[in-house]
């Protein structure tokens, strides 16, 4: 095919030169797209609860965790404080109790969000729950949610608690968490 003369001045754009801008384009929206993504789930999560709750959970993380859900719970918030030990590692163990509040620790099997949000799920049946509240770190948060929804059929609340900032990566929190969410989202779909 032939084409009619340039104006002078005119600027001509090959093929190859609108591919690669189109390609730039798409990687600009998928970066920006993966940015709010990872803000929205990862750095600044819907949170919040109710003033009363059947129980509140805590998952095994760093940070003050354990502190938040005692602050929680001597607010007379549940009626259950249910603790993740965690891993013998973790450091965690089974506080004293609070007056008015049923005290439940224990080690999840497996020792992860699956195996936490599994027992969570096992004490709503044996104890009628209505609703729970997680306290967790913030990375956590939208995967726990996932999880523990799962298993229990009521509503789910968390709060968070922003990760110790000496011993959190947060690059490596980002890449391990959208990787830990993708897993419970594709490979370990049930409860």
């Amino acid at each position: 095919m032939r084409r009619g003369p340039v104006a002078p001045g005119a600027r001509v754009v090959s093929r190859r030169a609108r591919r690669w801008r189109r390609i730039g384009l798409a990687l600009a929206v998928f970066v920006v797209v993966l940015s709010a993504a990872t803000a929205r789930l990862f750095i600044w999560p819907a949170q919040g609860m109710p003033a009363k709750v059947s129980a509140i959970a805590i998952m095994d993380g760093p940070g003050k965790i354990l502190r938040r859900a005692l602050q929680l719970a001597r607010q007379h918030r549940p009626r259950f404080l249910v603790v993740s030990l965690g891993t013998p590692g973790s450091g965690y163990s089974c506080p004293r109790p609070v007056p008015g509040v049923r005290l439940i620790c224990f080690n999840p099997t497996p020792a992860s969000t699956e195996g936490e949000a599994e027992y969570i799920g096992r004490l709503a049946r044996k104890y009628h729950w209505r609703s729970v509240a997680l306290v967790t770190i913030t990375p956590q948060d939208t995967r726990a949610r996932l999880r523990v929804e799962r298993c229990f059929g009521g509503p789910v609340y968390v709060m968070t608690t922003p990760p110790d900032p000496t011993q959190t990566n947060w690059p490596y929190q980002i890449v391990y968490q959208w990787g830990a969410l993708l897993k419970a989202l594709f490979l370990q779909t049930s409860c």
